[in-house]
């Protein structure tokens, strides 16, 4: 059986808070990467992160903090990445350890900017890491509900399936139950798209669009998202899954869902730039429907709320002009 070592977490926000919270309870000791030294002396002094899910609370006694990435990286065997996907290549200019013979796992739910690229596609390219040594995590969890430990379910997809149920088995608690895949790239292009979808909820919901309207925007989003799966990687898989279709739906729906929160201030009248300085997070939807857009001239897949999305956060097309031209394309 494969042993991931000693693990870190790279990333300070809710989720890799929550990831933490989870991987610490059955290891009891984790590396932790922040980037701000002031955070991680306020989290010390506190006993919880200061920003994100204060009432998360940890053992300072089993966390080895450090804003230097290097050294997390030399002493830590598997590397957990949570950060923002507009952020990760900036986090990794300060890197000079080498990765390749890391268990690499990402859980950022987004595209490399620029690069076009899922997360793994990144790493492997990039930093000539092999498939075998890079997983992710998929599924519908809301960081919030998992740091209340709300029964929540997780899909770890690695080519590898001893190393994906490894990490599988670290996850796992009474209110985390896992599964695992080797659908690497379906489970980031998919964790990407429904973000996309998300902000189209929001958008519709921000222009009183009722339940009604909104189960078919969903129906039309798993057909769209099964489309661009097939032509991107074309392999078996069961939309449906709840790596899938049940993510897609949490954040479609849930008010916990920032792409979905950001969505209904743009369908109320906020510009993209007043909805995000209001937020004071980040909606990963708004930076993935642009690159899922460029990926998608590649792919010429027929996706017409990617296009919809895109043309009013990118174009400033009025969403209510928009939004009436995407219900006449549905049935």
């Amino acid at each position: 059986m494969y042993d991931c070592g000693r693990i870190a977490i790279i990333g300070g926000g809710s989720w890799a808070t929550a990831i933490a919270k989870i991987v610490v309870q059955h290891t009891h000791h984790i590396g932790w990467y922040m980037r701000r030294d002031d955070r991680i002396e306020d989290f010390v002094r506190l006993g919880h992160n200061p920003a994100y899910l204060q009432s998360v609370r940890f053992n300072i006694n089993e966390i080895t903090f450090s804003s230097d990435l290097n050294k997390i990286a030399e002493v830590y065997d598997t590397l957990v990445f949570v950060t923002p996907s507009p952020y990760l290549k900036s986090h990794l200019k300060k890197l000079k350890t080498r990765l390749r013979d890391k268990f690499i796992v990402t859980a950022i739910k987004g595209i490399v900017p620029d690069e076009n690229l899922s997360c793994s596609e990144y790493f492997h390219q990039v930093y000539d890491v092999p498939y075998e040594n890079l997983a992710c995590i998929g599924g519908p969890s809301h960081a919030e509900e998992v740091a209340l430990e709300r029964l929540s379910y997780l899909t770890v997809g690695c080519s590898d399936r001893e190393k994906a149920q490894a990490f599988a088995d670290i996850l796992t608690s009474d209110y985390i139950k896992t599964k695992t895949s080797t659908d690497v790239i379906g489970i980031e292009y998919s964790s990407v798209l429904k973000n996309v979808y998300a902000i189209a909820a929001g958008i519709c919901n921000g222009l009183k669009f009722g339940d009604n309207f909104q189960a078919v925007l969903m129906a039309n989003a798993v057909q769209e998202m099964a489309r661009f799966l097939k032509v991107v990687h074309p392999i078996e898989r069961s939309i449906v899954d709840s790596c899938y279709l049940g993510d897609l739906l949490v954040t479609g729906y849930s008010n916990f869902s920032r792409n979905r929160t950001f969505g209904t201030m743009i369908g109320k009248g906020y510009s993209v730039k007043s909805a995000q300085i209001e937020m004071e997070m980040i909606a990963e939807g708004y930076f993935g429907t642009k690159c899922m857009k460029e990926i998608n001239r590649h792919c010429h897949v027929n996706m017409p709320i990617l296009d919809a999305v895109y043309n009013i956060l990118y174009e400033r097309i009025s969403p209510q002009i928009e939004i009436k031209l995407l219900t006449d394309s549905f049935r």
